[in-house]
This record gives C-alpha cells, sequence and structure tokens, in this order.
C-alpha cells in the first residue's frame, strides 16, 4: 500500500509547519510500504512555497505543487492528480497527526477490503478541536469533536480509483463549506461504506475565540449558506436539506433560541468577553454560535427565495 496525503494549504505557515513535522514522524508499522505528502498551495501569500523549497531536507517525504487561489476544491483535485499512490489521504494543513495515522488508516481498509475486490469502502479518522497552538496532541477528545458527516477531508483515507471513479470534487464551490459532503453525497450512491477508524487521530487547530474574529465569522457562514444552495441544486433530498439546515425546523429553532434576533453577536459580546477572559473560549464559542446559526438559516433562506428555491413543509 502506497498513500498519498494532499493537502492544499493558502497562508498557513505556522501550523502547517507543525502538521508536515508530524507526517515525517509517522511509524509505517510493516502496514504501509511507503507514503508521500502532496502540498498543494493555494496561492499562498506568506511565502509558504519557498519556505517548503527552503526546508526541503527537513521534510523528504513533501512534494510542492502550486495553484492560483481556486479554493480547497480545485487544490485537492490538483493533489489527487499529482498523487503516486493507490491510497489517497485528505487532511487539512491544520491537523496535526499521531505517530501511528497513516499506519491505522492502512490497516483498516485493508480489514475492510478483505474478500471485497472493488475496495468500495473509505475510512474516517478522529478529529480532536484544539486552540493550543504549542502542544496540540494534548487535547482531550470532548463532545463537541463527535461528527455525523459521511465524508469529510479533515481526515479521510480512500482507494484511489473508487475516488476518481466518483469524479472528483466539484470546482464549482468556490467560497466556504460542502465541497467535501457533496463528493460524500456521490460516493454514497456508488454504494461506498463509512469504515469509521477513530484510533487515526488528527488534531484540528484553530485559534481561540476572540472578538475581532466575529466578522470573518459572519462572513463564512454567508458563503456556507450560499454553497449550501449549491449543494441542494445537486441533491435536492431531504436529507441534504437537513445537512445545510435548509428546514423548516431549523429556522424556528434558532429564531426561538435567539428569540427572533434579540440575542444577537453584539449583545453577546460583554459574556463572551468575560467567557474569553477567563480561559473558557471554548464555551464562549459554542454560545456565539446560536446566533451565526441563525444568521447562516435567514441568509440560506433568503438566497433560496431570490433564486426561486422553496422549502417543503417536511
Amino acid at each position: 500500500m502506497f498513500a498519498s496525503v494532499v493537502i492544499p494549504t493558502y497562508n498557513r505557515k505556522p501550523i502547517l509547519e507543525k502538521c508536515l513535522e508530524a507526517l515525517e514522524a509517522q511509524d509505517l508499522g510493516g502496514v504501509l510500504e511507503k507514503y508521500e505528502v502532496v502540498v498543494i498551495d493555494d496561492g499562498s501569500t506568506d511565502g509558504t512555497p519557498d519556505w517548503l523549497r527552503a526546508k526541503a531536507k527537513r521534510f523528504p517525504h513533501v512534494r510542492l505543487f502550486e495553484q492560483d487561489h481556486g479554493g480547497p476544491a480545485e487544490g485537492r483535485n490538483n493533489g489527487v492528480r499529482r498523487a503516486l499512490g493507490d491510497v489517497i489521504v485528505f487532511i487539512d494543513s491544520d491537523l496535526v497527526v499521531t505517530p501511528t495515522f497513516l499506519a491505522c488508516h492502512g490497516r483498516a481498509l485493508k480489514r475492510a477490503w478483505k474478500g471485497n475486490d472493488a475496495r468500495l469502502s473509505f475510512t474516517y479518522g478522529a478529529v480532536i478541536n484544539t486552540a493550543d497552538f504549542d502542544n496540540p496532541t494534548g487535547e482531550r477528545h470532548k463532545l463537541r469533536d463527535l461528527s455525523w458527516a459521511y465524508f469529510a477531508t479533515g481526515n479521510v483515507a480512500i482507494d484511489r480509483h473508487v475516488l476518481e471513479s466518483s469524479g472528483l470534487f466539484d470546482v464549482g464551490f468556490r467560497l466556504y463549506g460542502w465541497e467535501d459532503l457533496e463528493l460524500g453525497e456521490r460516493l454514497r450512491r456508488m454504494g461506498v461504506e463509512l469504515i469509521k477508524c477513530p484510533e487515526a487521530v488528527g488534531y484540528h487547530w484553530h485559534p481561540a475565540l476572540s472578538l475581532d474574529q466575529i466578522p470573518n465569522l459572519i462572513r463564512v457562514e454567508g458563503e456556507r449558506a450560499r454553497m449550501g444552495l449549491v449543494f441542494y441544486r445537486k441533491h435536492p433530498t431531504r436529507r441534504v436539506r437537513f445537512i445545510i439546515q435548509f428546514t423548516w425546523l431549523h429556522r424556528i429553532l434558532w429564531e426561538l433560541l435567539t428569540l427572533g434576533g434579540l440575542i444577537n453577536e453584539q449583545n453577546l459580546r460583554p459574556i463572551l468577553r468575560w467567557l474569553i477572559r477567563r480561559g473558557h473560549s471554548g464555551t464562549a464559542m459554542e454560545l456565539l454560535r446560536l446566533p451565526l446559526n441563525r444568521i447562516g438559516v435567514r441568509v440560506l433562506f433568503r438566497e433560496a427565495k431570490a433564486s426561486g428555491i422553496n422549502c417543503p413543509l417536511l
């Protein structure tokens, strides 16, 4: 088994360094024959490509390719096309993995493929969110780290030919969100089975919440809503409507929980500031999700109406 780890990156040099260091420290345990790390730089402006070329001896498994800024879907597709392995592993450039990460994915895939020449399955590892830049792998697993996604590119491994036969990622998802779950819907229809692989652990680093992040978080919610409609147009099913929160249940839920917008990102600032100062940025983020979800769902319904898309009652 030859694994190609495909990583699109954009202006994430500090955490990318930790990501690549962890990948260089892999113990293959006799499960994989070899591996490579295919980094697709998506037009970074922070000097990432030059830095990687200068550090080539430090990261011997890395093969660097560059593209104009086109987004993660285009980056992952380019990575797959450049990859040499028969297994593709997707992670994000802000994920720091454990030393047995690749071996765990490989072992789980081999078990799933035994007696299945079509290799119609993929492994989905565990992702633990952390704001600890200095020691990301020291974070404990939390309830909010659980994910119900079918296929998410933060930590998955799949046979290359199965992936290619799906058509790869839709580059129409130019803004934030849903390109991986949309691919997952196509894989599901092909009969590709999800195999949970919790022992393949990755620690997803993101900076602790600060109040100056709020405008960008609101922008991201708007992008996610618009890309959600792209997702729904391709797969107009009840399942997808629930995934993107395009239901009257979600509309009513977030309006009720925020009292129709009376609880919002502005009047929550004092309590958010208080929580952040006391080291509870995770709790602050969960609280902020109330108005963020309302904002996202409102944008989704507004954009749907403008596009002539009606939301069914059920």
